[in-house]
């Protein structure tokens, strides 16, 4: 398996080599990585058809079919990029009431990770649960029609969904450093316009449906927990 580790995080492709060569070819096979315990994974499958997600070694795919998605539990996928890390111990922290939005996230995430002490020049994982008030989400579907693959047909083939009020396990990754790696520099909930670039990339796995994929913008409402990898002393 051809990977590379930085700080708390292991992974394997590059979202940039979408651009470079025009396709989506798979870079790491996760069954690679089934016998890995307390595996948390996030990543697209390859030939842009799905979305990867590992949660506590528990692997979910989803695929636009249709007008809406299937779910898998299989080991047997090809991810075009993948990020990883397997943690054991968690810290707790309380999400505040003004943390709302994206933005607010990513920031959130930063400031709770240097009070933990945390090094955020490297990449770290974190998680949150709770029941937001709604999630926009997408399915990667290849919609190219077997031309090269560029920014703007890449952005075109996804699924997109909304999901509200329900609990869920959200699987993030931050780096300020990774960005065309396994980071978006933007995001549709953070444009060029915004004088901001994108740090995180997160999914998320609903706990009363089938829903599960890549996470474009959040509105929370106060009542989440953000957890933190303990790294051993």
């Amino acid at each position: 398996m051809d990977s590379d580790r930085d700080g708390l995080v292991e992974f394997a492709g590059a979202q940039s080599t979408i651009f470079e060569t025009g396709k989506a070819a798979g870079a790491l096979s996760i069954g690679s990585l089934e016998r890995r315990a307390f595996l948390y994974a996030i990543g697209p499958v390859r030939a842009l058809d799905g979305e990867i997600t590992v949660f506590e070694s528990q692997p979910y795919i989803s695929r636009a079919r249709g007008k809406s998605y299937v779910v898998e539990r299989s080991w047997n996928e090809e991810a075009i990029f993948l990020a990883w890390s397997s943690q054991r111990t968690w810290q707790d922290i309380s999400v505040p009431d003004n943390v709302r939005g994206y933005l607010d996230l990513q920031d959130f995430v930063k400031s709770a990770a240097k009070s933990a002490r945390l090094d955020v020049d490297k990449p770290f994982p974190f998680l949150l649960a709770g029941a937001p008030s709604e999630i926009r989400w997408h399915v990667n579907v290849d919609r190219t029609e077997g031309r090269p693959i560029d920014r703007e047909l890449f952005a075109r083939s996804k699924a997109t969904f909304v999901l509200r009020n329900e609990r869920v396990d959200i699987i993030g990754f931050y780096s300020e450093r990774h960005a065309g790696v396994f980071i978006s520099k933007y995001a549709p909930a953070v444009t060029p316009e915004s004088g901001r670039t994108n740090a995180i990339h997160i999914h998320f796995i609903s706990r009363a449906s089938e829903a599960t994929g890549h996470i474009d913008d959040i509105t929370m409402n106060g009542r989440m927990v953000l957890r933190l990898p303990v790294e051993p002393r």
